[in-house]
């Protein structure tokens, strides 16, 4: 029966080629944004390199500081001094992994102004994140304890810096007009990702600035690798018992928030405050979900009136099928599967004009670094797009049609 559906679905839409071009554009050019905003969606949230072990790992990257009877409020990143006095000293996680946001840096090479990003990190950052090391090793304990003037850089700032040279280990590097020699070189990593991101990486006792600094609050994120994802929760409640006991200057702040939590709870927490992360990231999700509902509505129903005009063009077929006793479920169903079979059509389409984006932005370096593609994530997430697109336009003329009596769909014609 189902082929049947098929070969008139197809005669159908060969007879009504406007029709169909109208309808398969719409399909096609409102899933290509779907499927490309999944991609970038897909991107942002999966793990990836070189945090591949998100799924044992919590983040830190904001504390929130309150003083309630003055009403005063501060709340972002915390500094290096919090981080080694308080985080790092948990007993539960495996390693903490200590790291700035990057900060631009400015260097000039053949007169051309080259702009660094700068992490500065600890040790135990290069154990944490896997990065694919292409030359040399990271910096051990002796060089962050002495300051040693070393440093990782990407394989971008060795392209951009060093031109064609085939090693680069063992050479001098200038930015801010401050000299450091290379030790490593990483590949690349997309901007896109707060914890990993950098051109170059130093160890954080080379920050001056931060080294001096004993305030809670500066610009440095932590991950807390846990053993094994039943630590998570030990993990979150030792957290949460040191931070009660957090020192304050009564003067300043009489209260301090805050938590580790998953990698997208880690960055909702920032509009929670102290609120719980598993309902920041329900309300992300109720959020992401009324946009794509409101996205596809438009379109649904601009489809939804072509394929009432399509399907009622057809009422003398209706009519003479219902006089030979066709029923209406039957009718009903024929004219879903039809609009399923259009979808799908239009979605194929759509998979490949996305493809066609994709590449245009990955080539364009819109987002340094970064390589948005069509894996199973997002094609299940067009596949399911695809039926919903088809049952929410082809629902209605279906229960339309089938309502039609028989001398009615006759008179039509």
């Amino acid at each position: 029966m189902l082929k049947n559906y098929f070969k008139i679905a197809i005669a159908v839409l060969r007879r009504r080629k406007f029709f169909t071009f109208i309808s398969l554009f719409g399909i096609s050019f409102t899933l290509a944004i779907l499927i490309v905003l999944t991609a970038f969606y897909d991107h942002l949230v999966s793990p990836a390199y070189p945090d591949h072990q998100r799924s044992r790992s919590l983040y830190l990257n904001s504390i929130e500081l309150n003083h309630r009877k003055k009403q005063s409020h501060n709340q972002g990143p915390p500094s290096l001094y919090f981080m080694n006095k308080f985080v790092a000293t948990l007993k539960t996680p495996e390693k903490v992994a200590i790291s700035s946001i990057f900060g631009p840096t400015n260097t000039y090479v053949n007169n051309r102004k080259l702009v660094i990003n700068v992490k500065y990190t600890n040790t135990a950052y290069w154990e944490v994140q896997e990065y694919d090391f292409l030359e040399g090793k990271p910096y051990s304990m002796q060089d962050l304890d002495a300051g040693s003037r070393v440093a990782v850089i990407s394989r971008e700032t060795k392209e951009n810096y060093f031109g064609d040279a085939p090693t680069v280990v063992g050479r001098y590097i200038n930015t801010n007009n401050e000299q450091f020699r290379v030790i490593g070189v990483v590949d690349n990593v997309p901007k896109t990702m707060l914890y990993s991101y950098a051109d170059m990486y130093l160890p954080y006792t080379l920050s001056k600035t931060e080294m001096a600094n004993k305030s809670y609050n500066s610009n440095f994120t932590a991950i807390l690798l846990a053993r094994s994802e039943k630590d998570l929760p030990a993990i979150q409640s030792e957290f949460a018992a040191m931070i009660q006991k957090v020192p304050l200057d009564s003067a300043q702040y009489d209260e301090i928030k805050g938590s580790v939590d998953s990698y997208v709870a880690s960055f909702t927490r920032i509009f929670n405050g102290g609120g719980s992360s598993a309902a920041a990231v329900r309300r992300l999700i109720v959020y992401v979900s009324i946009f794509v509902f409101l996205f596809m509505l438009l379109p649904t129903i601009n489809l939804v009136n072509i394929n009432t005009s399509r399907i009622m063009e057809r009422s003398s077929e209706i009519g003479v099928r219902k006089a030979f006793g066709a029923s209406s479920g039957t009718l009903a169903i024929q004219f879903i599967v039809e609009n399923l079979i259009l979808t799908f059509l239009g979605g194929i389409i759509g998979v490949l004009l996305s493809w066609a984006v994709l590449s245009i932005v990955n080539g364009s370096r819109l987002i340094p670094n970064a390589h948005l593609g069509i894996n199973f994530t997002v094609l299940g997430a067009s596949v399911l797009a695809c039926i919903v697109f088809g049952l929410l336009s082809g629902v209605f003329p279906a229960w339309r049609m089938s309502r039609m009596q028989v001398v009615t769909a006759l008179k039509a014609n």
